[in-house]
């Protein structure tokens, strides 16, 4: 789960898309794929090669758990996404 400062409403997250399509910056996240307010923003995404897929972060209400299923909406469909972990990717190399 992501660091919470006190008294935060919102928090940065990392979000993985389901499928190959990347979620760039400026996609709204939804809670529910029928209807309703968008409950956040994507503020960066792209393909993680190291991850092999799509990883994005966005800015959501503080509190949700990982592994959560949320909805991203892209070209006018809602597409499924899942909270994740950061970093998305632990560097095996050693200092």
């Amino acid at each position: 789960m992501a660091e919470l400062a006190a008294g935060a409403t919102r928090a940065r997250y990392g979000i993985r898309p389901e499928g190959r399509a990347p979620i760039r910056e400026g996609v709204a996240i939804f809670d529910t794929d029928q209807g309703g307010e968008a409950i956040g923003t994507v503020t960066s995404g792209g393909f993680g090669p190291s991850a092999g897929g799509p990883i994005a972060m966005a800015e959501l209400p503080a509190g949700l758990a990982e592994g959560r299923q949320l909805w991203a909406e892209l070209r006018g469909k809602r597409l499924p996404v899942v909270i994740a972990a950061l970093p998305f990717h632990i560097p095996a190399y050693k200092r």
